[in-house]
């Protein structure tokens, strides 16, 4: 584990700190070899301001560093998504919605991060502006994992306490797994979306990235406005499945390591596991043949600037979202009806657990030399993304929520463990993932 990345906000807040010198050392930390590519534009200033603002030590995040995905509208600033496409875009009028309450709550923002061009990998790779480096890796240059890559980065290396991100189909929750930190996707409704370009206004959600279960409470409860109620029950008190089917598949060594060795400790610890066979993950596949939410509402939103200016695109995120071109509106509402169906299967299967838990992502971060642009590589980019993707993206089509924590040990590549159910059991999993974690962190 990476204990030196689980330093509550919480306690800190009511701590004799020194928000100056935590700031001093964030943007150290930004300014690092470690934060690479990271920040595509950074306001050491302005967070230096904030830090230094008496008032902002009486607000939750205390004047604390917090990086921007550039996704995100801030006022005075352009919203480009990783992209060059948008380069010449007009900036922000106001702030995003995320933005204004992480503001109000004393968040110092420290930078816009770097991320997957308009969100569309879960992969982390840039061919426009470098991709960042995952921290967690010593051996080779390994990828962050995306879309939200520059995000995990800021806070797996201590430039940000609290990393603004998005989740479509894993993008916060990947990252976090491959990066070592803790990515909370919730449910979707709980944080509005107005201010964050889209890549599906279906399954985008608004989130962060965090250095641990309780600081993921605490930025949930100021993006969505809504308390998170505390459960004092242990583990034994709760009900876990395990989803033994597609989840479990093609694990790589240190998953499965991991893994197993994480199911063993909350045995021990009193959890009653159950494996559940949700054979409806199988359906996923078919159920999207025609392209998917994404790709037919990014193209919605794509269609004219491809038009305009495709040769700027990555063409590898230019060819997903062309997918949707092709897409009917029969072939949209039939796959709307369609997800709703298999949500209704779904949550009456897991009626009477409390949350599932699976690997975040079946493998640890590949080499970025494995997958990095170029026609040579496409196929293994492709069945990379597919395999980031394969596990969390069956919680977005669920509309549910879940959380990915560090569950791998000293001296191995970052692992995630996944907890997740379905929507509106934010507290419930957050609360569960509360108590794996203290199980985790100890010696």
């Amino acid at each position: 584990m990476l204990p030196d990345l689980h330093t509550s906000l919480q306690k800190q807040r009511f701590s004799q700190i020194d928000p100056i010198a935590e700031m001093e050392q964030s943007i150290a930390a930004a300014q690092s070899e470690r934060c690479k590519h990271v920040f595509l534009s950074t306001d050491f200033d302005q967070a230096r301001a904030v830090a230094a603002d008496p008032g902002s030590a009486r607000k939750p995040l205390a004047g604390l560093a917090v990086s921007v995905k550039d996704l995100f509208d801030v006022a005075g600033q352009t919203t480009s998504a990783g992209s060059l496409v948008l380069r010449d875009a007009l900036p922000a009028l106001k702030d995003s919605t995320a933005v204004e309450r992480l503001r109000q709550a004393g968040a110092a923002f420290i930078g816009r991060t770097n991320m997957a061009e308009f969100a569309f990998s879960g992969v982390g790779i840039n061919p426009h502006f470098g991709t960042p480096l995952n921290p967690g890796a010593s051996d080779v240059p390994r990828v962050p994992g995306g879309s939200s890559s520059g995000a995990a980065v800021s806070v797996a290396t201590g430039a940000a306490f609290v990393g603004l991100g998005s989740d479509t189909g894993g993008s916060i929750r990947i990252p976090a797994a491959l990066c070592g930190v803790v990515g909370f996707k919730s449910s979707a409704r709980l944080v509005p979306a107005d201010g964050v370009l889209p890549l599906s206004t279906t399954l985008d959600t608004v989130g962060a990235l965090t250095r641990s279960v309780q600081d993921a409470m605490l930025t949930h409860e100021i993006l969505a406005q809504r308390r998170v109620v505390r459960s004092p029950a242990p583990l034994s008190a709760y009900r876990l499945g395990i989803a033994n089917t597609v989840m479990l598949d093609g694990l790589d060594r240190t998953v499965s390591q991991a893994w197993h060795r994480t199911l063993t400790l909350l045995r021990r610890a009193g959890a009653r596991i159950e494996d559940i066979a949700l054979t409806e993950i199988n359906e996923l596949q078919q159920i999207q043949a025609s392209g998917g939410f994404s790709a037919a509402e990014s193209y919605t939103w794509h269609h004219q600037l491809l038009a305009n200016r495709k040769a700027s695109y990555d063409p590898r995120v230019a060819a997903r979202i062309e997918r949707g071109a092709s897409m009917s509106a029969r072939d949209y509402i039939e796959l709307l009806l369609a997800r709703r169906n298999w949500i209704d299967r779904m949550e009456h299967r897991l009626q009477g657990f409390d949350a599932v838990l699976s690997p975040t992502v079946a493998v640890v971060a590949p080499p970025i030399s494995d997958i990095a642009p170029g026609v040579q590589r496409d196929d293994a980019f492709f069945r990379t993304n597919a395999l980031l993707l394969r596990n969390t993206s069956v919680i977005n089509m669920l509309d549910g929520c879940a959380i990915s924590i560090p569950c791998h040990a000293s001296g191995e590549l970052p692992v995630g463990l996944m907890v997740w159910a379905g929507a509106l059991q934010d507290d419930q999993v957050l609360n569960i993932a509360l108590e794996i974690e203290h199980l985790l962190l100890r010696p």
